[in-house]
Parts: structure tokens; C-alpha cells; sequence
């Protein structure tokens, strides 16, 4: 009977272990940036220490950077839905057919940052947004901020805008560009430092970081300028919904726990950081004079003037989503920027 007893208890305890084991799960993720890129070494290096710690080290997580499960940003939301990576980062305005609501986030408005604008998505993101990523478990929408236009005219006006032929931060904002009196002109992001130094293009709507490596465009610019109405890329961080529905309880509650809010905030951080590393830069160079652009701060005054000139871009723009079936456009913005 003791015998038959501890062999009972030996694979008992045998199953716990082959359980335990089991229980483990490492999530892949799936992202087109490399791996020095702000996102992977903030909110994705914060998620992998969050789960891996909350979980006791059952859930955990492996970044395939650089388009190693797919190359290119255009597919990042279809690879999450097909499970191509368990989780996928990528930019909503990529294929913005698929989040016209969503794309709303990124026009200018009373968003000061990335952070502020975020929180502002989250305000409305169950009443008028969750619709649009319901084939996923979106664990994080964050958004960074199109701060700075830099070019080789003084855009620091609406005098100047006129007739510049400036890029935009995501098609969206067109009309309000043209409101303003420019003539926008598509050109993806690893071509702005030739179209500004062949005369190409005017100046480009971007963030703080993008004057310093990779992009390097304080080399080809003759000026930087700050305090106009911001602009905003939405990123997203979506989980294929099979994988996440298969975890265990305890893995989806930790899911849970950090998706939303809370990672989207990271997430917003990240490229925060980046510019504030961009702006100590900036601020050492204008203390030693080693700066090769001008750095111009629009005034208050000037920049009232732009955003009075931006509005008469929104009538084309609610038109344009009334005729795609989005009759309640306006309300959806005025509720991102109460």
C-alpha cells in the first residue's frame, strides 16, 4: 500500500512539473524597426520585464526587429490578425482605410504631446474607436508627436507657408496643410533627407529626433521651427486574438493588466524620450553656437493665426468621411479635444 502510495505521490508531482512546463509561453514579437529604434528598447524592453516578472518568469517574450517575421511596416496589422507574429508594432496611418476614425487622433488640435494626445485616444477609445481594432487584442495606440518643421524656408509664418511645398506628418493632415496655404506633398520618411537637399521639397512636418542619426536632417536644413499647431502618428501594438484567447488565465490577466492605457503610455514615452534627447542636443548646440540651422519659436499670436487657418481644412475633411458612411466625424474629433 506504501509503495503504491509513493508511486502515486512520484507522478503527481511528475505531472506538476510537466505542467509547469507547459504553462510556459514566450509571445513573439514582430516589428519593422531595428533594434536600437525607441520602441524596442522602451515600451517593448518594459512589456518583456512586466510580464516576465509578473508571470514568475512563465510568460515571456522574444523581439524578431527589422522585419525579421516579415519585411516592411505596410502589413504589420494583417500579420497580427494571421498570427505571422504573436504581436506586432505598427503605424495606423499605413493603412488608414482600416482606422478612419482612429486617423482623426492625428490632426491637430489641443494635444500638446504625445503623452497628452494618448491619454486623449483612451478618453474615447471604447465609445468610438474599439470597432475598429476588434480582430485583434490591441494591447497599446500611443501616438507621437510631429512637432518641429524643418526645411530650407522659413515656414515660421503664414506668410511663408504659402505656396511651400511641405510634407505631411500622415496624409490626413492635407487639407489642413493646404488650409494653411502650402502645397503638401507625399514623400516617405527615408526620402526627406535627399528631397530637401535637392530642393525637392520645401520643409517636412517631423519629430524632434529626426534632425539627429538615422535620418540626420540637421545636415540639409536651414531652419527649425517649433510651436506651431502639432500634428500625430499613431502607433499601435496588437496581439493575434487566437493566441491571446489560448493563454491561460492567469497570462491573459496579466494581459490584461498592462494592455490598454498603461502600455499606451509607454509607448507615447518612448518616442518622448527620443525627443527629449533630440532637444538636450539641440539646446547644447545653440549654447555653443555650433548650431548649422536657425532655431525659430513661433510666437502665440502667429501661432493663433495658423490654427484659425487650419480649420478650413476640417469642412473638406468631414465631408471626405460622410462620403465614406462616417457621418459623425466631427463629433469624434471635438470629443479627442475637449
Amino acid at each position: 500500500m506504501l509503495k503504491k502510495l509513493g508511486l502515486t505521490a512520484a507522478t503527481a508531482l511528475a505531472l506538476a512539473f510537466t505542467s509547469q512546463y507547459a504553462a510556459a509561453e514566450e509571445l513573439s514579437v514582430a516589428t519593422f524597426v531595428p533594434p536600437t529604434h525607441e520602441s524596442n528598447v522602451g515600451v517593448f524592453a518594459w512589456f518583456g520585464e512586466e510580464i516576465e516578472k509578473r508571470s514568475g518568469g512563465t510568460l515571456t517574450m522574444k523581439l524578431y526587429p527589422a522585419g525579421q517575421l516579415g519585411s516592411g511596416p505596410v502589413q504589420q496589422y494583417k500579420r497580427a490578425v494571421e498570427g505571422v507574429g504573436d504581436i506586432t508594432f505598427g503605424l495606423a496611418a499605413l493603412t488608414p482605410t482600416l482606422f478612419p476614425k482612429t486617423m482623426l487622433a492625428i490632426l491637430p488640435g489641443k494635444a500638446t504631446d504625445g503623452e497628452d494626445s494618448t491619454r486623449r485616444i483612451w478618453a474615447v477609445y471604447d465609445e468610438y474607436l474599439a470597432d475598429e481594432w476588434s480582430d485583434v487584442k490591441l494591447l497599446a495606440l500611443g501616438t507621437a508627436a510631429g512637432s518641429v518643421l524643418v526645411g530650407n524656408r522659413d515656414v515660421s509664418t503664414l506668410e511663408g507657408m504659402q505656396g511651400a511645398k511641405v510634407v505631411p506628418f500622415a496624409n490626413t493632415t492635407i487639407p489642413m496643410l493646404q488650409g494653411m496655404g502650402a502645397v503638401p506633398v507625399a514623400l516617405p520618411v527615408d526620402e526627406h533627407y535627399t528631397g530637401l537637399s535637392t530642393g525637392l521639397i520645401d520643409a517636412v512636418v517631423t519629430t524632434l529626433n529626426n534632425l539627429m542619426p538615422p535620418w540626420n536632417l540637421d545636415d540639409v536644413v536651414d531652419y527649425a521651427v517649433v510651436n506651431t499647431p502639432a500634428t500625430f502618428q499613431v502607433a499601435f501594438i496588437a496581439m493575434n486574438r487566437e493566441r491571446y484567447e489560448g493563454l491561460s488565465d492567469e497570462h491573459r490577466a496579466i494581459i490584461d493588466e498592462i494592455a490598454g492605457l498603461p502600455m499606451s503610455l509607454e509607448l507615447a514615452a518612448s518616442f518622448q524620450h527620443a525627443d527629449d534627447m533630440a532637444l538636450d542636443w539641440v539646446n547644447a548646440q545653440l549654447d555653443s553656437g555650433d548650431m548649422n540651422f536657425e532655431w525659430i519659436v513661433v510666437s502665440d499670436e502667429e501661432r493663433a493665426k495658423m490654427e484659425d487657418a487650419l480649420l478650413a481644412g476640417m469642412e473638406e475633411i468631414y465631408a471626405d468621411y460622410t462620403d465614406r458612411g462616417i457621418g459623425n466625424a466631427q463629433e469624434i474629433y471635438e470629443a479627442l479635444n475637449q
